[in-house]
């Protein structure tokens, strides 16, 4: 009789376990690594600074050194889509993106039928890797036409073809942000949430990521920083100018080796 009353207790309670963790929302999936989470948030930033700073040469030596971390940055994310782990390789984005055309062509029939819901989730993933992609890009022009200014190598029409570039690289991003916000709303899941803490939130199953690396992403931020570091030094009054944005155009210019007579 106290054998079969404990395996009945026992029972219970594992029936009361299961009910509760079938109740408790899921943890979420880790689906981007922290290297890629920390080069999302400083290229967002180092774009930034380099965008309000470019207009203006008393601002200038920021903004070449927020375009030369862009480009440090840059670098670190070709390699990394190359011979990183496979969920950071850029061949996975660029196999997802070209099944757009197979997805706009099917979306008539899908939209007709139940899958509606699932061919948005598809075309939301296909739009975000776009514009990841387009990103990526759109950035190496940018920086390439922005040194050749840097180095007065050109005249007025790259220095506008610059410009133009950034404003069309700004726009892309906003359009990114834009979605993700829309898609955020409509899904009532916040969708950037996982370039923040790397995890898909309401989901369940292996983690696409094993490992968060958490050392590469480390060595990733100190790198950014001493560069900004050796920058700040290597300029006459560093990177922000003393006289809060009035200095002249010929204070953007680290300094140079003197030439003695």
């Amino acid at each position: 009789m106290t054998t079969t009353t404990h395996t009945a207790a026992m029972n219970a309670s594992a029936t009361a376990g299961a009910a509760a963790t079938a109740d408790r929302p899921a943890p979420g999936r880790r689906v981007i690594d922290a290297p890629l989470r920390m080069f999302h948030a400083l290229f967002g930033l180092a774009f930034a600074v380099a965008y309000a700073t470019g207009d203006s040469e008393s601002w200038r030596a920021l903004h070449v050194t927020a375009g030369y971390s862009m480009a440090g940055l840059l670098a670190f994310r070709l390699v990394y889509g190359l011979f990183g782990p496979r969920p950071a390789r850029l061949s996975l984005r660029w196999r997802r993106v070209a099944g757009l055309g197979a997805w706009l062509r099917a979306l008539p029939a899908q939209l007709r039928s139940a899958g509606g819901p699932g061919a948005w989730r598809q075309g939301e993933r296909l739009a975000v890797g776009l514009a990841m992609l387009a990103l990526l890009a759109l950035a190496l022009p940018v920086l390439a036409s922005g040194w050749v200014v840097y180095q007065d190598w050109a005249g007025d029409a790259v220095a506008e073809l610059h410009e133009a570039l950034a404003s069309a690289m700004l726009a892309l991003a906003l359009a990114h942000a834009g979605w993700v916000l829309a898609g955020s709303v409509l899904r009532r899941r916040n969708l950037a949430l996982p370039m923040l803490n790397g995890r898909l939130s309401g989901t369940r199953g292996p983690d696409l990521v094993t490992r968060d690396r958490r050392g590469l992403a480390a060595l990733l931020l100190l790198a950014v920083l001493a560069f900004g570091t050796w920058q700040w030094q290597a300029y006459p009054q560093g990177l922000l100018p003393a006289d809060g944005g009035r200095a002249g155009a010929h204070e953007g210019r680290p300094e140079r080796a003197h030439d003695d007579d």
